[in-house]
């Protein structure tokens, strides 16, 4: 895996992805912040040796390196799942990159159902913990000691310090964000009435199907990293409907100004 990430480091080095200090991954239907970026750089991940390639219709599919909030950043634009048959190495593979390519921080982005009844749809919840819910781990790998400590402390899996910012500037700007514990799941199938009773039993506030491989290898990888989750349904089991797709895309979209304001704040006090 060295060989191919440092094929990949080398591609993009090469295209002008120069020392970027912050990674973002943006998820489903979270590609807005795109616009408030001066983009220097775009390269399509098709063309990035040994990437994989977004299957989903939602994900663009792009790297991006520019500037945001006067910072160097690089974002994925779009990312991959497992329920795409990608191995949760491969899902990962680009936080590998991002970070030899130099970043400290990685900001990540969810489109997620809220388990919480007193979170709403169209609200953002700072995720404090997770779940992993996936049935694997991105760490269980032979030579993985290589890039990392093999067993990586999870205590802390999100930043204290980039979670009290972005707590105080949602106070500052009057945005509610509330906190909780995110649960991933395989996917792409939704839950059922029994699974949002079972997530709700074992202590999770918000359900999805990415974030938490990105965030084990972040730790893996000593990166400091925070997660939002944009809650694009309300899913209660005593009341529950058919998924409908176009609204929780509208719900993205609704939401996703305040998750820019949050990320644009918080990584110009980085």
């Amino acid at each position: 895996m060295i060989k191919h990430i440092n094929q990949s480091v080398q591609y993009l080095k090469d295209e002008g992805f120069e020392t970027p200090e912050v990674g973002l991954v943006l998820g489903t239907g979270l590609g807005q912040i795109i616009d408030h970026i001066q983009i220097i750089k775009e390269v399509s991940y098709s063309n990035i040796p040994n990437f994989p390639t977004a299957t989903v219709e939602f994900h663009k599919g792009k790297l991006i390196y520019g500037v945001l909030a006067d910072k160097k950043v690089v974002v994925m634009q779009g990312r991959f799942h497992l329920y795409e048959g990608y191995s949760l190495q491969e899902i990962t593979y680009p936080v590998r990159v991002m970070e030899k390519l130099g970043i400290k921080t990685l900001l990540v982005s969810n489109a997620a159902g809220a388990i919480n009844l007193d979170f709403k749809k169209g609200e953002l919840m700072l995720v404090d913990d997770h779940i992993n819910l996936q049935g694997g781990s991105p760490l269980a790998f032979k030579g993985v000691e290589t890039l990392g400590e093999r067993f990586t402390d999870m205590s802390m899996a999100y930043h204290k310090g980039l979670n009290d910012s972005l707590e105080a500037i949602a106070k500052q700007h009057d945005i509610k964000l509330h906190k909780g514990v995110y649960a991933s799941v395989v996917g792409p199938q939704l839950e059922t009435k029994a699974e949002y009773k079972m997530l709700k039993i074992i202590g999770a506030d918000a359900v999805g199907m990415s974030t938490v491989p990105e965030i084990i290898v972040a730790n893996h990888l000593n990166l400091k990293a925070a997660a939002v989750s944009v809650l694009t349904d309300e899913c209660d089991p005593s009341n529950l409907k058919p998924i409908n797709i176009a609204e929780i895309m509208q719900m993205a979209a609704k939401a996703e100004p305040n998750m820019i304001t949050l990320f644009k704040k918080l990584i110009k006090i980085l």
